[in-house]
């Protein structure tokens, strides 16, 4: 297939949901619960946990209608995730939108995104087929999983033993997981084997924690226009991306002082941006990152070898290679 093939694809996979979705959240009263839900589920998106679950069911022989629900629900479950996550790090936009908490208020955002977690598990339960509780086993799990990360996420802003290895460790649980679940829960619906259930899972997981590198690289090398929001949020946030824990690896002197700033959360301007930018590159954390997110994406694709040879184990392929070349 071609790229124009598979960009029609991804569009025909997206429409499909957006459509499911519209009809998720049905109550009107109370409107202080139900209106925010319907404002995050009409926020858009890439509906990339969504569409990779589809992909998968149908890359190991499954139909796309026994998938419909479980799409809604990691949809409702990612977004609970986003409403909460927002909260915690006092966002005022999303998606070029305010924030449910800002719109609302704290409390009102903290019920929406409850409800978003209760929807999800409805429609999750209209998942035809013998293997519901494999589903729904795995999709809890899931859940779990993610607020590890979350939590390990807000432990490590006042950490001072932060390490590469521990930020891995996060991203795995706190995105990675969500689309290892999404493509896993695909072939689960679809029928797949043992073999392929695993291959789907390290598939998810890579492209995941490749996804988060990538995004962490973006916010300090991208095109601002591209990108979408400001270069350097990271670093005037105080966070511990792996680009800066891989420079603070190797750096030296006045370039060592510099970057323990950041770790220790010390006041940053947007307008240091370029100066940490040129530590980074001096000290080969660009270069690494690059090379993680490229070596996570060829090995996540080498796993779809267990799934038969199909447009959509093809589509699978082709999306974990949009990393390399996202700008946004």
């Amino acid at each position: 297939m071609s790229n124009h093939a598979f960009v029609q694809r991804y569009a025909a996979y997206r429409r499909r949901v957006e459509t499911y979705l519209r009809g998720l959240v049905r109550a009107k009263d109370p409107v202080t619960l139900y209106d925010p839900a319907r404002y995050v589920l009409e926020g858009g998106g890439k509906r990339v946990r969504s569409v990779l679950l589809l992909s998968a069911c149908r890359g190991v022989g499954g139909r796309v209608e026994h998938a419909l629900p479980a799409r809604a629900a990691m949809e409702g479950l990612h977004n609970f995730t986003l409403v909460h996550d927002d909260i915690m790090d006092h966002a005022q936009t999303r998606r070029g939108r305010p924030t449910v908490h800002r719109r609302w208020d704290e409390n009102i955002a903290i019920l929406a995104g409850d409800a978003m977690v209760a929807l999800a598990y409805g429609a999750l339960m209209q998942t035809p087929g013998s293997r519901i509780r494999e589903v729904v086993r795995l999709f809890t799990e899931g859940l779990l999983v993610v607020c590890e990360g979350q939590a390990y996420d807000k432990e490590f802003e006042t950490s001072r033993n932060v390490g590469v290895r521990d930020y891995l460790r996060m991203i795995d649980r706190k995105t990675g997981r969500l689309i290892a679940v999404s493509a896993e829960l695909g072939g689960i619906i679809g029928g797949a084997s043992a073999a392929q259930r695993r291959a789907l899972r390290v598939y998810g997981n890579l492209v995941g924690r490749a996804f988060q590198v990538q995004d962490d690289l973006l916010d300090i090398i991208a095109d601002e226009a591209e990108f979408g929001k400001r270069i350097g949020g990271d670093l005037v946030e105080g966070k511990k991306t792996y680009p800066l824990l891989r420079a603070l690896e190797r750096a030296r002197g006045e370039d060592r002082r510099q970057l323990m700033r950041v770790y220790r959360k010390e006041p940053i301007r947007f307008s240091e941006t370029a100066r940490f930018r040129d530590i980074f590159r001096r000290t080969g954390a660009v270069d690494d990152a690059r090379a993680r997110i490229d070596r996570d994406i060829r090995t996540a694709q080498r796993a779809l070898s267990a799934l038969p040879a199909s447009p959509d184990r093809d589509m699978l392929v082709w999306f974990a290679d949009l990393l390399r070349v996202r700008t946004s």
